[in-house]
């Protein structure tokens, strides 16, 4: 019978691939022949983990005014909390460990529009052949909210009610409109990181949920170009765009820790549930960013 106070160790994968496991100090997701004291300890819902900045990555996923706009009908919500933990925990200890921010977005092109299948185009409405704006159910939109006509489509303009400014929204999705823009809190934590001297924040288009589909897109061409093996995933929606481009990521051999409060998503509770349950137990590991913040302020201790 094993004794369970015994040390057990472990190594996990093949040579290009090796996560090390201690009974006493967790998983070991650094990749590393030997400890440094660059390493951090991070506390998760599970086990313990220890990564290295230099390899890891924080991906914050679709935080912009499509998702988040009041001038949009977005009332504040998940991914509101979300992006103030961002600002609060995460993104600070990112900066402060040397831990690389990408921040990945939805960027359409016409090009993209033309190869796009019609099952993703539906999941952001589409319109029927007199023109008429319908739901991804097939039900006619309300007028309140006929902006919403699918991908590429022109959104018209809103009047900003602080300012009385007019603003024009832009094409639904598409690269460099309005409607694409960040969030404006995360857009200055984004603009302040995109000047930093030494591994500056990086923006990402994808152009499906997930930003790690296929056989090699924008965001897995740059990890793999930086060496960076450890993602740390965040944004909205949980259970789709974050969820999708984690278990793509998680297939394709990176670590991934889902920062369960950087997230958010108007989906039932338990659809966020589900994930957060797999993402802790099967294909990674789950913190908050507080939890996340403490491990890197203890330069490896996790307290």
């Amino acid at each position: 019978m094993t004794d369970p106070s015994r040390e057990r160790n472990a190594i996990i994968g093949d040579s290009d691939n090796v996560w090390k496991y201690s009974s006493s100090s967790g998983f070991d997701l650094t990749h590393s022949e030997t400890p440094s004291p660059s390493h951090l300890t991070i506390k998760t819902t599970t086990t313990p983990i220890i990564i290295d900045p230099a390899k890891t990555a924080l991906v914050i996923i679709d935080m912009q005014n499509f998702f988040l706009s009041p001038l949009l009908g977005r009332t504040e919500g998940p991914g509101h909390r979300a992006s103030a933990q961002l600002l609060e925990h995460s993104i600070p200890a990112c900066r402060s460990a040397g831990i690389r921010t990408i921040w990945l977005n939805w960027g359409l092109t016409d090009a993209d529009l033309s190869s796009m299948p019609g099952g993703v185009r539906r999941a952001f409405g589409f319109t029927d052949s007199n023109g008429n704006a319908l739901d991804r159910q097939g039900r006619p939109i309300p007028p309140e909210r006929r902006a919403f006509k699918g991908m590429g489509s022109d959104m018209g303009s809103v009047t900003d009610p602080r300012t009385g400014e007019e603003v024009k929204v832009g094409r639904m999705l598409m690269r460099d409109q309005w409607n694409m823009a960040l969030y404006p809190p995360l857009a200055a934590a984004y603009e302040e990181g995109r000047q930093l001297p030494d591994k500056p924040d990086v923006w990402i288009d994808k152009n499906r949920m997930s930003g790690m589909w296929g056989p090699e897109t924008d965001c897995e061409a740059f990890l793999r170009k930086e060496g960076i093996t450890t993602l740390v995933l965040a944004g909205v929606n949980t259970d789709q765009c974050v969820h999708g481009t984690l278990l793509d990521a998680y297939n394709k051999g990176f670590d991934c820790v889902l920062l369960s409060d950087g997230c958010g998503t108007t989906s039932p509770d338990a659809a966020r549930e589900g994930v957060e349950f797999n993402c802790a137990n099967v294909t990674g590991f789950m913190t908050t960013c507080e939890d996340f913040a403490k491990g890197v302020a203890g330069r490896g201790s996790g307290t």
